[in-house]
Parts: structure tokens; sequence; C-alpha cells
């Protein structure tokens, strides 16, 4: 898959035309994908070049930053999920203020005919785009007549319990700690991303070490609890491996009274059995990321270490039991 930054040089893939979505694509949920597969899928019916058309960063935090949503994938995750759905190539605009003045008329001229050689778009049927999101499937069609391209509007997907696919309500069950229904919706396990920074120690003094993983702060954080996932891993040779693992995410009431804010912390179970050559303080700095699998329990406040101690001890077992482990 071509990751495409520059449309002032058109690629020699877009000689014959090419079949183009548009759209943030946060999370790429199976909305998204019954949309992306439909492109891929006419684009090598009539040899074409199938292209979606993203952003560097959502628009909403440049337009309206006080009411920008949390995200469910960043840069790097995104293009990583997008190269396995069959693609060509993604355009990776960036996303600035002139790019936010762009009239949805200029938009089409620019990227659409003039950069992609476009033969059909399709979108969702709700689609807006351009300065203050006048743009829609209707004006596309209008300036599709002129220009010589197809536009298709396609009908939202429904979710399993008949609410629309949307990344709007992902991150809602998300931040709600509802990660098997937010699972559901995506068509892929929800992953966190981020470094293994040094904490306080205290979960190696009780017995359950954990790593420490600094979240970017735009990203979605699922609601304080306990959770079975796994911790995945690249090593040195570029293999992947992952680990089942207990995370944790909250302020740790237990220990500590109003904590500014919810930590990420992953205790790998049996982390000896499986990297007895690599010991926990070798995961420090490194990129981490975790896939959240089901939510255990909420966060609680307990009367002291060994009431804490059973608790983990007991969600450690509920995590092997839903990981199969």
């Amino acid at each position: 898959m071509q990751v495409i930054t520059d449309l002032d040089h058109r690629s020699p893939l877009l000689a014959h035309g090419s079949v183009v979505t548009i759209g943030a694509y946060d999370g790429l949920h199976v909305g998204h994908r019954t949309i992306i597969e439909r492109v891929v899928r006419e684009a090598h019916e009539r040899s074409r070049a199938s292209v979606l058309v993203t952003f560097d960063r959502h628009p909403a935090t440049l337009v309206r930053p006080e009411a920008a949503p949390c995200l469910l994938t960043d840069h790097e995750q995104k293009v990583d999920l997008l190269s396995k759905t069959g693609l060509d190539a993604v355009v990776m605009i960036t996303f600035d203020e002139k790019q936010a003045a762009e009239s949805p008329q200029q938009f089409v001229q620019r990227v659409l005919v003039d950069g992609l050689n476009v033969r059909k778009v399709i979108v969702g049927e709700d689609f807006c785009f351009g300065r203050d999101r006048t743009g829609s499937v209707a004006l596309l069609r209008e300036m599709g007549q002129s220009a010589g391209f197809d536009v298709d509007g396609v009908s939202l997907v429904q979710g399993h319990d008949e609410v629309t696919a949307s990344s709007t309500h992902i991150r809602k069950l998300i931040t709600e700690g509802g990660v098997e229904a937010a699972n559901r919706y995506l068509g892929h396990t929800f992953e966190l991303v981020g470094v293994v920074v040094h904490g306080d120690a205290r979960g190696r003094t009780i017995g359950f070490p954990t790593a420490n993983v600094e979240v970017p702060k735009a990203n979605c954080l699922p609601g304080d609890g306990v959770y079975a996932g796994w911790y995945v891993r690249e090593r040195a040779d570029g293999s992947v491996v992952q680990y089942p693992t207990a995370i944790n995410i909250g302020r740790r009431p237990t220990f500590y009274v109003d904590a500014p804010v919810s930590l990420v912390e992953a205790h790998v179970i049996d982390f000896e059995k499986y990297e007895s050559a690599e010991p926990a303080r070798d995961l420090y700095d490194e990129k981490a990321r975790l896939r959240f699998v089901a939510r255990l329990r909420g966060e609680q406040k307990f009367d002291g270490i060994d009431a804490l101690k059973a608790q983990l001890q007991f969600d450690v077992a509920n995590a092997r039991d839903i990981l199969g482990v």
C-alpha cells in the first residue's frame, strides 16, 4: 500500500483512474470496513486504483479543539490497519488552517480530480467535508456530473445491538469500560499504544509488578477498572509476541487520595515463564501495545494491602480464564 503525501505529482498508480473514499476513519470499525471493501472490489473490477483519503490528525483538533474527540487509533495504528485492507493507496493530507479553510469545491478539484484522477467516490450517506462541513453527498454528485465521476452514498452499518456503527458510539463504549461491545463494533481488539515509564514500584513490593504505560493524552482510555488483555511486544529481531495481561486503569484509591489522572498499569501474567531472558526492567522505554479483551471489574478502594492482594489474585485468575491461559 502506498502512502501518498504529495498530490502535486500524480502517482503512475492512478493512470487508469481511481475509486476513492474519504474520511477521518478513526478506529477503522466495521462500518468503515464495509465501505473500504466496496472500494477495493469495484476498483479491482475496473482495473483502477483503490484509494482512501484521510488526514494526519482529526480535523476537530483544529476547527473545534474544545470538543475534539479522543482517538481510537493514532496515526501509526491507523496506517497499520489500513495496510491490511487491500487498498492500493492512502492519501494522508496535512490538516492545517489552510486545509480547514478550503471550500468543498476546491477540495474536489484539487484532491479528487487533479490529484487522484477519480472515477468514482464511495462514502457514507451522511458524509460531510470542506470548510465548515458544507460539502455533502449531494454536492459530490452534482460536481461528479460535470467532472466525470460517479458517487455512491452507502447506508450506515447497524451493530449487534441495532446501534449504528460509528466512532462516536465506540468511544462512548470504551470510556465507559465496555470494551467487549466496542471490539464487536471495531471488528478487532481495541489497542492502546504508549511508552513504558518508571512508576513508584509499589506493584513489585506487593508481588504484582506492573509496566506503567504512558499513553498520549489524545487517545481514548477505557473507563477506570481492571481488564483482561494482551501485552504485545516487538522483540529485537522484529518478531512479535503477546503476553496474557491484567491491565489496571485508574487512580489507585487504596494508596492515593484525589490522584489527578488515571494511570495505565499492565501486569504480565507469568512474565518470567514467557520471557525469562528479558526481566521486567527491560520493558522500560519500549513501546507497549495493550489489547483490551474484557473488563473484569470497576476500580475499588480496599481497606489494606492484604485485601488488595487477595483481589489481585482473583483478578489474575479471572484474566487467565478469559484469555485461555
